[in-house]
């Protein structure tokens, strides 16, 4: 059961859904439009002790444009 990102394309509201089935019908929390824009999203995968012990590594936190997970 995939959690999909959604943009509404009428107020801009970015909101996730849990899909159970292709013929569900998702809607916008904030204004109730069926306008949701399917995002392309990024998840955060837990690094082992080696790798954040690291300074200077690059952070793989699941940035993505819309937002970051990084602390």
């Amino acid at each position: 059961m995939p959690i999909y990102e959604y943009v509404c394309q009428d107020c801009q509201t970015r909101y996730e859904r849990l899909v159970l089935g292709k013929n569900g019908d998702i809607s916008c929390p904030q204004c109730g439009s069926h306008k949701g824009k399917l995002q392309f999203s990024v998840f955060a995968a837990p690094h082992g002790e080696e790798s954040s012990s690291s300074a200077d590594a690059a952070p793989s936190c699941g940035c993505n444009p819309y937002g970051c997970g990084c602390n």
